[in-house]
C-alpha cells in the first residue's frame, strides 16, 4: 500500500476482552462505523490482561465469539494479534503496530466511558493520545443527565464522543447470569449465545 493510499485510511481500534462481546458492544461498533466515517474496524480481543483479576476464557473462544457477534458487519476485521503476542497487552503496542502498518492512516480508539476514566492509568496514555482520537461512548440516561466522563482539559482535541443507546448490559452481568442458569438471550447477539451454549462457557463463577 501506498503512502497516498494510506492517508485516505480512517482506521477504527476496539480492543476488550469480549469475554462474551454482548448486544451494547455491537451497539458500539455501529455507532463508530457510522458516526466516524472508517474505512476499517479492527475488532481486538486482549491477550493477558494486564488490569484484570480474573483469568480471561480462552482465546480461541473469544476470537469465535467475536466473529459471530461482528463479522457480519461491513469494514470489520476481527484482529488476533494481542492474543498472539507473549506478556501483557498494552493498546500502545498495538497502535505502534498499525501506525507502523498504515503510517498516514487516522486511527481512532474506540471504549466505553468506564475505560476512559481508567485512561490515566494505562501503560503510556499519553502516547496512546498522540497516536489515536479517543472516541468515548456517550451513554444519557433516561432523564437525558450529562456524561459522567469529562474530557482532560489539556487533552480535549484528541477526544470524541460517540452517540449510544441506553444499554445497561455488561459482560459480567452476563457471566454471572449464565452460571446461574438464567436466559441471557436478550443480553447477547444470538449466534453468540449459542456458541456459549454449545461450548458449555462460563457455567461456574
Amino acid at each position: 500500500m501506498t503512502a497516498t493510499q494510506s492517508a485516505a485510511r480512517r482506521i477504527g481500534v476496539f480492543g476488550g476482552a469480549f469475554d462474551p462481546p454482548h448486544l451494547a458492544h455491537r451497539a458500539l461498533v455501529q455507532a463508530a462505523l457510522a458516526d466516524l466515517h472508517l474505512d476499517e474496524l479492527r475488532i481486538v480481543p486482549t491477550g493477558q490482561a494486564w488490569h484484570k483479576a480474573r483469568d480471561l476464557s480462552p482465546a480461541r473462544h473469544r476470537l469465535a465469539m467475536a466473529q459471530l457477534a461482528f463479522g457480519d458487519l461491513p469494514g470489520v476485521v476481527i484482529d488476533s494479534r494481542e492474543t498472539e503476542r507473549s506478556g501483557p497487552s498494552y493498546t500502545l503496542d498495538t497502535l505502534r503496530e498499525f501506525k507502523a502498518l498504515w503510517p498516514d492512516a487516522e486511527l481512532f480508539l474506540i471504549m466505553g466511558e468506564d475505560q476512559a476514566r481508567a485512561l490515566p492509568s494505562w501503560h503510556e496514555w499519553t502516547e496512546v493520545l498522540r497516536l489515536a482520537i479517543i472516541c468515548v461512548a456517550e451513554r444519557k440516561d433516561v432523564t437525558g443527565a450529562t456524561p459522567s466522563f469529562n474530557v482532560p482539559k489539556p487533552h480535549e482535541s484528541r477526544f470524541r464522543r460517540l452517540q449510544m443507546p441506553v444499554m445497561p448490559v455488561s459482560a459480567t452481568d452476563i457471566r454471572t447470569r449464565i452460571a446461574a442458569h438464567q436466559c441471557v438471550a436478550p443480553l447477547v447477539f444470538e449466534p453468540v449465545a449459542r456458541y456459549i451454549d454449545d461450548h458449555h462457557l462460563y457455567q461456574t463463577t
